[in-house]
């Protein structure tokens, strides 16, 4: 599974859950949306933790690690950000050798 493919199947995903739920996802939907997969995340791992009421359950932290890699997902495409040319520019090269000046 590359990022390229995930992202097309994600905006897929998301664009038959809006029709069918009758969201429009106007501009700043998706990063609102990204936020509160967030902080679902947040709870899910303070549960785990022994911070917060409720069942720790790992499947469910997984599961909303990968709402917020989904969202992220839709935010980067609305916004026109490529996200693997951003990994790369960002991250990746800290992998490359580095030269001495």
């Amino acid at each position: 599974m590359d990022l390229t493919g995930l992202q097309a199947d994600v905006l897929r995903i998301s664009e038959i859950y809006a029709a069918e739920h009758r969201i429009d996802r106007d501009r700043d939907w998706a990063l609102l949306k990204l936020q509160e997969e967030l902080g679902e995340l947040t709870a899910e791992h303070l549960r785990l933790s022994g911070r917060a009421r409720g069942t720790p359950d790992a499947q469910a932290l997984g599961d909303e690690a990968a709402d917020v890699l989904g969202m992220l997902l839709i935010y980067c495409a609305g916004a026109g950000i490529d996200l693997e040319a951003a990994m790369r520019r960002k991250w990746m090269k800290w992998l490359e050798p580095q030269t001495e000046a």
